[in-house]
């Protein structure tokens, strides 16, 4: 945390503890408090963690003070360590209970779309559905392919649009998730597909970004042009 950060907090703690309603902001200084202490209000606030606002401020006046500590250096560092493990145990078990949840409705959106109108599936169980067929070239798995695309989520959440950008991508073929990498294969040079790609085509159990743990993906594809292969 740098120095303004620090002195935010010490006299966002300072006003906590003597003050119960508003006080009068009738000097810069504090104003300047008051504002950095809505930043620092707002952070925590942000970030979830439970608190004892007693401590914290305890802690602050202590440490400013120079006077002695209820906890050693080492203490605090201990006591630090078993509260990341904790959250991250925690952390793992949302994602865990998350990913099977959404694992389930992947299954169950894959099963039913399996079955409607123009969806095809591959032996590895990529879908994808042909909205525009191009006339040109196919590109390999070593080529650089231009394309633009939006991804969406099975509720329709949309978490990633060269089209938003206003921007296509290029990108070796073999260097995406394994559905892309498949499905753009089958797709000459002027089509549009939809692609809807199950985790372990996609980004698995772990997720990544925005993308929740084993997410079905939904993207609407168009190829472009091709490349030189790399």
């Amino acid at each position: 945390m740098n120095t303004f950060k620090r002195c935010g907090l010490i006299l966002a703690v300072l006003i906590l503890s003597t003050n119960t309603w508003a006080i009068e902001l009738d000097t810069d200084e504090k104003k300047l408090g008051y504002i950095i202490g809505m930043d620092i209000g707002k952070s925590l606030r942000e970030q979830g963690t439970e608190i004892d606002l007693d401590s914290l401020m305890d802690a602050v006046r202590s440490t400013y003070n120079g006077e002695e500590l209820a906890m050693t250096t080492e203490e605090a560092a201990q006591v630090r360590k078993e509260y990341i493990e904790k959250r991250q145990a925690e952390q793992a078990a949302e994602a865990a209970v998350a990913g099977e949840s959404n694992l389930v409705a992947g299954q169950k959106f894959l099963a039913e779309n399996a079955t409607k109108e123009g969806v095809q599936t591959t032996a590895s169980g990529l879908q994808y559905k042909v909205i525009t067929m191009g006339d040109g070239a196919k590109p390999v798995a070593t080529d650089t392919v231009k394309v633009h695309y939006r991804g969406t989520l099975l509720d329709g959440t949309e978490f990633d649009s060269s089209y938003a950008r206003n921007e296509p991508i290029s990108f070796g073929l073999n260097r995406v998730i394994a559905g892309w990498t498949e499905g753009v294969q089958l797709m000459p040079v002027g089509s549009k597909f939809m692609f809807y790609i199950a985790p372990d085509l996609a980004y698995g159990a772990g997720g990544g970004g925005p993308i929740p743990p084993n997410s079905t993906l939904v993207f609407e594809v168009e190829l472009l042009d091709i490349g030189a292969p790399e």
